[in-house]
């Protein structure tokens, strides 16, 4: 039921039957992503693979990684081909580079645990969702804490840091802070919720 004086103003029901994924590539052939899938479901992800293996395994799929990165058991990486990371870099456990687009490491970066990367998005005025991505990048020095989350488009500037949880949709300035909101404390009864 559409609320009285409402009539016509939303857009008309996108149809995701016809979404055609236009304008994106995945940079390699079904082989390849096939390959992928398996050994990064078999043994990259799994707790037992050695840290070396992991990135030995990602530049065997075409990843660009520099000497002294530590990838953590679970990091989860779309496609290899689509990842450059620069040296001294850290990944933490649980970590997903969803990489549609490319996603660009500095050196001495940190991801800590759950950090998301997400490259992608759909075009909400789409009528049939069209894909809406963009790559990431996140410069030198700079610290994304656990369980953060990145989105499509998004520069976060040398020895900048993200708090943990924060949701960034905007480029962060080199050496800027940015936070999640803090939650406040429970109140009982009758009294007054803290501010700050």
């Amino acid at each position: 039921m559409t609320p009285r004086g409402a009539e016509g103003t939303h857009p008309p029901r996108r149809s995701l039957a016809g979404f055609t994924g236009a304008g994106y590539d995945k940079g390699r052939g079904p082989l390849w992503q096939v390959a992928w899938q398996l050994v990064s479901g078999l043994v990259v992800v799994r707790w037992w693979c050695p840290a070396a293996l992991r990135v030995a395994l990602l530049r065997a799929f075409g990843a660009r990684i520099g000497t002294g990165v530590l990838v953590r058991h679970g990091v989860r990486v779309h496609w290899p081909w689509k990842l450059t990371v620069g040296n001294s870099s850290w990944i933490g456990q649980d970590t997903w580079l969803l990489n549609l687009e490319p996603v660009v490491l500095g050196d001495d970066v940190c991801l800590s645990q759950g950090v998301l990367l997400c490259t992608g998005s759909h075009d909400r005025r789409s009528p049939t969702f069209e894909f809406d991505n963009a790559p990431i990048t996140v410069q030198d020095g700079a610290w994304i804490a656990a369980r953060a989350t990145v989105l499509r488009g998004v520069t976060v500037g040398a020895d900048a840091v993200v708090g943990a949880c924060a949701l960034v949709v905007r480029d962060v300035p080199a050496g800027a802070t940015v936070l999640a909101p803090a939650a406040t404390g429970p109140t009982g009864a009758g009294e007054r919720p803290r501010n700050g």
